[in-house]
């Protein structure tokens, strides 16, 4: 199904349109709310999970941050005032 809706100079996807299709018709302020909580949960979720992965396949462990803490890693902009 072709689809016209632009968001932001890109087109939604099925997924997207029929979420927009749920929500048709208002709802009350409160569910709103909650619904939009609920979708902040599950991306953080997501993240979450992509990041210890992330962390896993490159061996990083709470050492690894703090001793990057530590570490000078600005541009040094000699010459520049």
């Amino acid at each position: 199904m072709q689809n016209n809706l632009n968001l932001n100079g890109s087109r939604l996807n099925e997924q997207q349109l029929d979420m927009l299709r749920l929500f048709e018709k208002p709802m009350p302020e409160n569910d709103f709310i909650q619904m939009r909580k609920l979708a902040v949960q599950l991306l953080g979720k997501h993240l979450d999970e992509l990041m210890d992965s992330w962390e896993q396949k490159n061996q990083i462990n709470e050492e690894t941050y703090e001793r990057w803490s530590k570490e000078h890693r600005r541009t040094s902009y000699k010459g520049k005032k």
